[in-house]
């Protein structure tokens, strides 16, 4: 398996006509620009705009990666509910292959201490 990484600062970055590869080999992303150009696989800003609406939130991270003889998109999202979402996608159709949602721990609940008298002062007889 190769694994091409992009690392997005923020989902608004991704509105390039191409991913963009850090960590591949030139080689690698030249094989993913031509599926890309030979209409194999869909640009990363046009995949993200099929998902949003299902799976909003900002994108932190994501991965093309060629396995098993197909090209397959991991996303890492930051949904506004918590948590993180990691999607595999193909990269032909944007379909969902797999979600996996980690939630957040809830706040253990904090019990308020019962409210006490204040101390009166003693009188000296």
């Amino acid at each position: 398996m190769k694994t091409f990484a992009l690392v997005m600062l923020c989902a608004a970055t991704a509105l390039s006509a191409a991913p963009a590869f850090a960590g591949g080999s030139g080689r690698d992303a030249e094989r993913a620009r031509t599926a890309i150009s030979a209409g194999e696989i869909l640009p990363l800003p046009a995949l993200l705009q099929r998902i949003q609406a299902q799976n909003p939130g900002h994108v932190i991270e994501a991965e093309l990666d060629h396995e098993k003889q197909r090209w397959v998109y991991e996303l890492k999202l930051l949904p506004p509910t918590g948590g993180v979402v990691r999607l595999e996608l193909d990269a032909r159709d944007g379909s969902v292959l797999q979600r996996r949602e980690k939630r957040r721990p809830a706040a253990p609940a904090v019990t308020p201490a019962a409210p006490t008298a204040p101390a009166t002062p003693t009188q000296a007889s």
